[in-house]
């Protein structure tokens, strides 16, 4: 028996994520820090569809909880065939107005957890018939964005990850896919502190539904498909992005962040 695993499940992107491949009669396990949310998920999900569900709830950003993670596979026997790379989130504002700290918490779940998970989990994905990983990017992905540079910059870091790996894993079990949703009705921009009223509005006007982006980024993956952009308006958004002077993009975006 095989598990999905997923990172940040207990609620946005990765619970959809969860849900959709729940859907779809994978079996489940759950990842993030809230017990009692990953515990209410659980329950629903097997008894809405009738997979297995486990959880483990973790705080991945702490000093080795990735070993945590893996000791917890080995002594629960779970084998993983489908891995989730979701948990991540971002800061908005000057780079000046966190401390390096709040900046290296980020980055360390946004990048360095999710090449760890792979990096541990490629020998088991590796030995079936077929696997997959899943990394969440995002539309800032492909280009700078002054206002939320960091956020950005690390998940730029997670779309060339996912298209090196994708071809170094040619020739392997292993399908990898990078997703890259734009705005999502989800609590990003409340933890990230976005209050300016521009951005607001522009979030407003783009949003889409996590279980939307979960379709899509599990159909896109099933398909093999490398690189995921959910959404009409993301993909002209990337398209723009290519086109335009990244002086005119970042000029743009600084004005909507109020930088």
């Amino acid at each position: 028996m095989s598990f999905a695993l997923i990172t940040g499940a207990s609620k946005g992107i990765g619970k959809s994520i969860a849900t959709e491949l729940a859907s779809r009669k994978f079996n489940i396990l759950l990842v993030a820090r809230n017990n009692q949310l990953l515990n209410e998920h659980a329950i629903i999900l097997h008894t809405k569809y009738g997979i297995q569900v486990d959880f483990f709830a973790l705080d991945l950003t702490e000093d080795g909880a990735v070993d945590k993670l893996m000791q917890w596979l080995e002594e629960k026997l779970y084998t993983v065939s489908i891995l989730v790379n979701n948990a991540g989130y971002g800061l908005s504002g000057s780079m000046d107005s966190y401390s390096f700290l709040e900046h290296k918490n980020m980055m360390t779940l946004n990048m360095e957890v999710p090449v760890a998970l792979t990096y541990r989990l490629i020998p088991m994905l590796s030995t079936q018939k077929k696997s997959y990983i899943l990394n969440v990017g995002s539309s800032a992905s492909y280009q700078s964005v002054p206002g939320m540079n960091i956020y950005a910059a690390s998940k730029s870091f997670i779309l060339s990850f996912s298209r090196g790996l994708c071809y170094e894993l040619r020739n392997t079990a292993v399908s990898v896919s990078v997703v890259s949703p734009g705005a999502t009705d989800t609590d990003l921009p409340i933890r990230a502190k976005i209050f300016g009223q521009k951005a607001i509005d522009m979030i407003k006007a783009t949003n889409m539904s996590p279980e939307a982006v979960a379709r899509i980024a599990v159909d896109g993956m099933l398909r093999g498909q490398t690189e995921i952009v959910a959404g009409l308006i993301n993909k002209v958004g990337v398209l723009l992005a290519w086109l335009l002077p990244k002086k005119i993009i970042e000029k743009s975006i600084a004005i909507i962040y109020g930088m």
